[in-house]
């Protein structure tokens, strides 16, 4: 602690560079706090899953559909503990640009099935209750202001009209919220027997199922044996655990991770070749200083440990200043939920970019401190001069 006044006067030296240094680590480590926030907003889904989860869909592609029929001779299958099954609505509410995600489902096997989504008992007893009655997550209930009582007109350019009436409506009965940060929010949720009744085309038809297994180690038998289940029957079955499922809607926009890694590695290179050209040009500069230390006393080992530090010290306070100011930036609410369902950084970006300033300090440093503990006194005070 006794040195800090050394380090600091280090980097007061040149004020101008170690503030373009600060700035350019500062930027650096709010661009990586804001890819690890897109990276879960787009891949969270993955995370969310549930490891006794399996998702049952058509063999071809997802945009077809399967018969309704299947659920009981799914859940006749030993191991399945539960079935409910979902469908594609696409619904959208007075303009096409506000998207957010709907579909029906059957209510009580869905809530069964969704431990994660959290909705009071008096709004389940209600949606329960009233035929035409939906759900919608806190997101998009706060994004187009909705209440509990509300009565929404959705257009639907996939099912077109209800049979008798322009536009499909429904009733907000509850607002759900999740128990975990990264759960999604932005869905919409209406009755299964609503939408069967008022469609047109395609009755007794769903868009897939979701399957809880007893056993999760059994998972992938299971699998195997619904697939086998529907094998060389018209609507061919492929099934898979859920975060399968959720990461091919996620590669659809490409590897995200792969693609948070290229930028980060290639702005994390850059960086470092900044900050390491700092170093030495600090250390050259104070060729004489640093001879002088070693005059009066000091070890090799502790000159070296004393340009460690100043690199590591602005290395730190760049990284930790960028971190920090992301985080308040991305608390303070999503930008986009139309495209994000959930935005948040999560807690291992930040730890994962505290450790990652802290390396860059040490490798930025590494060079030119190896070079301060080996010049000799006479050398550096010949320099000097």
């Amino acid at each position: 602690m006794k040195f800090l006044p050394l380090v600091w006067a280090g980097l007061k030296r040149k004020k101008l560079r170690t503030a373009l240094t600060f700035l350019s680590i500062f930027i650096a480590f709010m661009l990586f706090a804001f890819l690890g926030a897109l990276k879960e907003a787009l891949s969270g889904g993955v995370s969310m899953a549930g490891l006794d989860r399996l998702i049952v869909r058509h063999k071809v592609s997802l945009i077809q559909t399967l018969p309704e029929s299947y659920k009981g001779r799914i859940q006749s299958i030993n191991g399945v503990e539960a079935v409910c099954h979902q469908t594609w609505f696409g619904g959208i509410y007075q303009d096409p640009k506000n998207f957010f995600p709907n579909m029906p489902v059957e209510p009580a096997a869905f809530l069964t099935m969704f431990p994660e989504f959290v909705l009071p008992d008096a709004q389940q007893r209600a949606w329960l209750g009233t035929r035409t009655g939906a759900i919608v997550g806190r997101l998009t209930a706060e994004r187009f202001q909705w209440k509990v009582g509300d009565r929404i007109p959705l257009r639907s350019p996939i099912w077109g009209q209800p049979a008798g009436q322009a536009q499909w409506e429904f009733d907000i009965v509850g607002i759900y919220d999740g128990t975990k940060k990264g759960t999604d929010t932005s869905q919409l949720f209406f009755r299964y027997d609503y939408f069967e009744e008022a469609r047109q085309r395609e009755k007794g038809q769903v868009g897939w199922y979701t399957v809880r297994v007893a056993d999760p180690a059994r998972a992938a038998e299971i699998a195997a044996t619904i697939d086998g289940e529907f094998a060389n029957s018209p609507y061919e079955t492929k099934t898979e655990p859920e975060g399968a499922f959720a990461q091919g809607f996620a590669q659809q926009i490409g590897d995200i991770g792969s693609i948070v890694m290229a930028v980060v590695g290639a702005v994390f290179f850059t960086i470092l070749l900044v900050a390491g050209n700092t170093m030495v040009q600090s250390v050259r500069e104070r060729t004489e200083e640093l001879g002088v230390l070693k005059a009066i006393g000091f070890s090799n080992f502790l000159v070296l440990v004393l340009v460690l530090l100043e690199s590591c010290c602005i290395a730190i306070l760049g990284g930790f200043c960028g971190l920090g100011t992301a985080w308040l930036i991305i608390a303070s609410g999503n930008p986009i939920p139309s495209l994000l369902p959930v935005f948040f950084l999560p807690t291992g970006s930040l730890v994962s970019g505290g450790l990652l300033a802290m390396a860059l300090g040490i490798v930025a440093g590494l060079l030119p401190a190896w070079q301060a503990m080996r010049l000799r006194i006479a050398d550096a005070l010949r320099r000097g001069g």
